[in-house]
């Protein structure tokens, strides 16, 4: 007996572990059970609560943060925003979000994990051309004028520079397709999640120039040729990121 066919959606997709937890404390919102200007559980809590990791947990407040249903405040912890029925008649779950035409965002410690995999190879790849690039070296010298990171228009050009500064060591590679994948992983780290993590978890301008310092680390190894340093230091910032954006 032949088995009956599933006809799924054309703009089907499994949810995100980050999507799935934002739908869960939206429902405890709309539930009533976090009252607006109530404070959330904490990240462990939550976590624990979900049974998830804490960067799935941070992804998913981010998420709501974007959405205008919950604010963060420093040192104090996470609320429900006080026109929370306002949002959740507007807008109440992610299949509300797309069928609104809204993007939704990929997990940021997912673009981590595959930045992880691919950068130390493309730094090994540029350095074997032991070539300098002025465009990397253009946006290198723009992080390297930021003063003030409360400022917003310094921060979008720090995140933009950011970026644009990784997937320019993939074009640095010769290689095509490793400059289209960087391009792919570059358009992530645009979108308005990846940029509320980056903010909430670098707002230090100390850490800030340590960032710098990494990004420029990277760049001479390539240029002089040190394949294994290049990787290295890669590898290292990745894993600061990874500790700053979406702690364990």
């Amino acid at each position: 007996m032949a088995s009956a066919r599933i006809d799924l959606p054309a703009n089907f997709r499994p949810l995100q572990i980050y999507e799935q937890v934002s739908e869960k404390i939206r429902a405890e919102i709309q539930a009533g059970r976090y009252l607006p200007e109530s404070r959330l559980p904490s990240e462990r809590e939550l976590a624990t609560l979900f049974g998830v990791g804490r960067p799935a947990v941070r992804e998913a407040i981010g998420a709501l943060q974007n959405e205008g249903l919950v604010v963060t405040r420093r040192n104090s912890g996470t609320y429900v925003s006080e026109n929370a029925p306002e949002v959740l008649a507007r807008l109440a779950t992610p299949s509300a979000i797309a069928d609104a035409g809204l993007q939704v965002d990929y997990s940021p410690s997912a673009t981590l994990d595959v930045r992880l995999i691919l950068e130390p190879a493309i730094a090994r790849r540029a350095a074997a051309h032991r070539k300098r690039d002025a465009l990397a070296e253009h946006y290198l010298a723009q992080m390297e004028t930021l003063t003030d990171v409360a400022d917003a228009e310094e921060r979008a050009l720090w995140n933009n520079s950011d970026r644009l500064f990784h997937r320019q060591l993939a074009v640095m590679t010769g290689d095509a397709l490793l400059a289209k994948l960087a391009q792919e992983i570059a358009e992530t780290m645009d979108q308005s999640l990846w940029k509320r993590l980056k903010d909430d978890g670098i707002y230090d301008p100390a850490r800030i120039r340590l960032y710098v310092a990494e990004h420029r680390l990277i760049y001479e190894a390539i240029v002089t040729g040190d394949g294994d340093a290049a990787a290295f230091y890669v590898e290292q910032h990745i894993h600061r990121v990874q500790r700053d954006i979406a702690p364990a």
